[in-house]
């Protein structure tokens, strides 16, 4: 390339990055079709890819910041994907008609990993996430804690999204959290973490026999704690007796652990008494849990838990 050419080159290189860091909103597309490696700014193969490489959003003339918006083509996403704290108001779009047309997908247990919190298939970690119909998929099965979606950031916000696994699917730990008409499925302490989360018009989906929910609230001066509000509670348990309960609304992983149904579908196989202390005896229990106006074969109020 002649010197003149190169230097016309760069100058547009150079105005291209400086336009996208200035706009209030960034926008990259993934697909695997896409054959690009790092040197795009646009299109990239991999969420990962786009995650470490994409230009960042800049500021609007409010003053308020702007979001990256990766768009995700429909596909299977095999690979680990990580938002790291410094990455602000990212938001992952699925572009398929449905969460089913994107999964990010990945298989790691406890085992394998070294230890829960390395299981991860997605982690996101700094604030303002946007999750928007998506499949966060760890396909471990039933081998022990294998985590979809770890969460540890405030003002994260899930739409139209579904959390697949067994033990430990969606690890919802720090910050305010969101999930409006989402899917979340497992067996075992499914939904878990200390985070204050509410899950609006969604389905709790039971795989196996086990717990719903293991918040972790550790002082009665927090704030934190789930609330399942306009949403049901679902089974896919085939017992082979069937008069036998199967499904806990919760159990505490930390003493004060606080979850609250509200106007939510319970099915048959939901124990009478409700939930779980975890073995904990001979002490008052100190977690709070609550119903109001729950519907369904499982809404049993007058046999609930005497201490819930």
């Amino acid at each position: 390339m002649r010197p003149r050419v190169l230097m016309i080159a760069l100058g547009l290189a150079a105005t291209l990055l400086t336009v996208l860091g200035r706009a209030q909103d960034v926008h990259v597309r993934v697909s695997p079709d896409v054959k690009t490696g790092i040197e795009a700014i646009s299109e990239f193969p991999t969420i990962q890819m786009a995650m470490d490489h994409h230009p960042f959003a800049g500021v609007g003339k409010d003053g308020k910041p702007g979001r990256v918006y990766i768009e995700i083509a429909p596909g299977i996403y095999h690979e680990r994907v990580i938002v790291t704290q410094n990455h602000t108001n990212i938001a992952l779009i699925g572009m398929g008609k449905s969460p089913a047309d994107v999964v990010i997908t990945n298989s790691l247990n406890a085992k394998q990993a070294g230890g829960t919190f390395f299981t991860e298939t997605v982690e996101i970690n700094g604030d303002g996430f946007e999750g928007d119909n998506i499949t966060f998929e760890n396909t471990a099965g039933n081998t022990g804690q294998a985590v979809a979606a770890a969460v540890r950031a405030d003002r994260a916000i899930f739409k139209h999204c579904r959390f697949l696994g067994h033990q430990d699917t969606l690890f919802a730990d720090h910050g305010r959290q969101y999930y409006l008409d989402s899917y979340i499925e497992g067996g075992v302490d499914f939904i878990f973490g200390n985070a204050t989360a509410v899950f609006d018009h969604s389905e709790i989906h039971a795989n196996g026999r086990g717990y719903l929910t293991a918040q972790s609230r550790t002082s009665p001066e927090q704030t934190t704690g789930y609330v399942i509000l306009n949403s049901k509670v679902t089974s896919g348990i085939e017992a082979a007796d069937p008069t036998q309960d199967t499904i806990s609304l919760g159990r505490p992983w930390r003493p004060f652990s606080r979850v609250v149904y509200i106007n939510t579908e319970m099915p048959a196989d939901v124990i009478a008494q409700g939930w779980n202390l975890w073995g904990r005896t001979g002490e008052t229990p100190q977690a709070y849990y609550a119903e109001f106006h729950s519907t369904g074969p499982g809404a049993n109020p007058s046999a609930r838990a005497p201490w819930s």
